[in-house]
């Protein structure tokens, strides 16, 4: 051992003590950070919990009814609107049926008027009570008149319901080709949206709980690694002590009192030893490195899980415009739009249907005038029929004339029954529009409005908050994240740092190497018992009796240690 270079032992201490510097100051850094982090996680952990509270507060739960009761009103308006056309064509077609109808009817009333007229020359000319068939003939001509009146007002009204109708009907129709398909998307995508409020409210509370389970699974991770933390300082301790042993066997370990030097197999003995100290110290703290480095990747993976799922569970990282509440914002926002294009559509179906109304009763209170003027023309006809076939043949002609005013009254008659059904069939028609168009009525329809406002505005609302959330939750994963990584690059960095250790070891070992093992003088007996006493972990004590043992020595320090912990009351070993 003389021979050696004192270099060597003072580029061995430097190596050592360089990684022991390293040591302190990475796990103190590591252990700042692990303490940040898990802070950090608790404060996400309290953030996923509000979002899931803003799930399922009242003011989502608003909006979500609001919904699916605009979806429901969307969707019966899409599958009114083909029966509400198909109804528009049955009231146009009876419309146009009862136009024709109207025409011979008008025909035939003109033609009571003309007899009526007829029967008063003839009745100019009878010598016997003239005055009488002349009163007669003067009555069914003005109720002629009157009831042709009547059919020409109808028939006015009946060509305003018909471009009233037509106009409807058309509009109708092209509303329907436009938009019906636009109504039933937005009723799907408004269901949807509302079957994924429900879901996000339960995937919500889910991700509460898995961050709360990843909140304690972190927690004892983090405690796990601070722990194994600890061990950073027992290996500089151990790395401190192999220094004082390495400057011993080289005689030149500092101290303000001179010690005695060991001899060459004394110095070989300690220089062997601390190889074997050295070797087993980078042993351990390697195993440590590893379970730290495996906690902060166990770290990292879960949370990254939960802030991933929080991401991919309320929206983008943004939090505002690709979230989801901004969707259902952009597809309320464009059924109160197709709502309103439906109220201007069914203004003019409603329109037609009070025309509907309207011109049925004007055709109801005159085909009844027409049943009690056709009444009284027959009657007329029937009375001055048999008041002139008195006077023989002085009023012949009077009867003919008398019995074909009956006959046409007749077929008034006939034609105003045969304008009643296709009355029955315009109303049932308007009363069946009339029901479906419940559905489609500007106030209901109206209605709706501040329904949708309402929960555009409780969407808003949760819309700002989620998205201060978001980016809480998204700054503060980063922040974790970061500091992870930053633990682990430390760890892994020291862990590369310590793999020069063994290399010093087997420079020690080759500089110790001899053809025989060391034989220690008593002297050198006495200092590996000073280097025993400092030792300050049980795992060192081992290595020390350990290699005593292959040399056949035996420690009387270490015997004493022995002693001391078999008196020891409490039986503890703290190292």
């Amino acid at each position: 051992m003389s021979a050696a270079p004192g270099s060597m032992f003072a580029e061995a201490i430097t190596a050592i003590e360089d990684v022991s510097s390293r040591i302190e100051d990475v796990f103190a850094r590591v252990g700042h950070e692990l303490g940040r982090g898990h802070i950090i996680f608790k404060e996400l952990n309290h953030g996923l919990a509000t979002l899931s509270a803003e799930l399922s507060g009242a003011e989502i739960e608003g909006a979500a009814t609001a919904l699916q009761e605009i979806a429901a009103r969307l969707s019966d308006l899409a599958q009114a609107l083909p029966a509400e056309s198909a109804l528009l064509d049955t009231i146009g077609k009876s419309t146009a049926e009862a136009s024709a109808l109207l025409k011979p009817l008008f025909k035939h009333i003109q033609m009571i008027t003309i007899i009526a007229r007829s029967a008063r020359i003839e009745a100019a000319s009878l010598d016997g009570d003239r005055e009488g068939f002349l009163a007669f003939t003067q009555e069914a001509y003005d109720l002629g008149k009157a009831v042709q009146g009547s059919i020409e007002g109808c028939a006015r009204d009946q060509q305003r319901l018909s471009e009233a109708v037509a106009t409807a009907s058309g509009r109708q129709k092209e509303f329907e080709s436009r938009y019906r398909d636009q109504l039933v998307s937005e009723s799907a995508e408004l269901a949807s949206a509302y079957s994924g409020l429900r879901e996000q409210r339960g995937s919500s509370s889910h991700l509460a709980d898995l961050a709360s389970a990843s909140t304690r699974k972190i927690a004892e991770a983090v405690g796990s690694a601070i722990i194994s933390l600890q061990a950073g300082d027992s290996t500089r301790q151990r790395l401190e002590h192999v220094c004082h042993g390495v400057g011993i066997a080289s005689g030149s370990a500092p101290s303000l009192v001179p010690e005695p030097v060991a001899s060459d197999d004394g110095a070989r003995a300690i220089c062997q030893l601390q190889a074997i100290q050295l070797r087993d110290a980078q042993r351990e703290f390697g195993g440590d490195i590893g379970q730290i480095v495996r906690a902060l990747t166990a770290i990292l993976r879960d949370a990254g899980s939960v802030v991933g799922q929080g991401r991919a569970l309320f929206g983008g990282e943004d939090g505002d415009s690709s979230s989801f509440l901004a969707r259902i914002k952009h597809t309320l926002a464009q059924a109160s739009t197709l709502i309103a294009t439906c109220e201007g559509a069914g203004r003019l179906v409603d329109e037609a249907l009070a025309i509907v109304e309207e011109t049925l009763a004007k055709f109801r209170q005159a085909i009844a005038g027409l049943s009690e003027a056709t009444i009284d023309i027959t009657l007329i006809g029937m009375n001055a029929g048999l008041k002139a076939s008195h006077l023989g043949s002085r009023g012949s002609a009077f009867v003919v004339i008398a019995n074909e005013l009956k006959a046409t009254a007749d077929q008034v008659s006939a034609g105003a029954g045969r304008l009643r059904p296709v009355l029955d069939s315009i109303e049932r028609s308007a009363n069946g529009l009339k029901e479906l168009r419940v559905q489609g009525d500007p106030a209901q329809l109206a209605k709706l409005e501040p329904q949708i406002l309402q929960a555009l505005r409780e969407v808003e609302g949760g819309n700002e908050r989620l998205g201060k959330l978001m980016r809480r939750l998204v700054d503060e994963g980063a922040e974790f994240e970061g500091l992870m990584n930053s633990a682990h690059g430390l760890m892994t960095t020291l862990g590369e740092s310590s793999a020069a250790l063994p290399a010093v070891a087997a420079r020690l070992e080759t500089t110790s190497a001899g053809a025989q093992r060391p034989q220690p003088l008593a002297e050198d007996q006495a200092m590996l018992d000073d280097l025993f006493a400092r030792y300050t972990m049980e795992c060192e004590r081992d290595v020390h009796r350990e290699f005593l043992q292959t040399l056949g020595l035996s420690s009387s320090a270490a015997a004493r240690r022995v002693e001391a912990v078999d008196a020891a009351d409490d039986g503890i070993e703290l190292f």
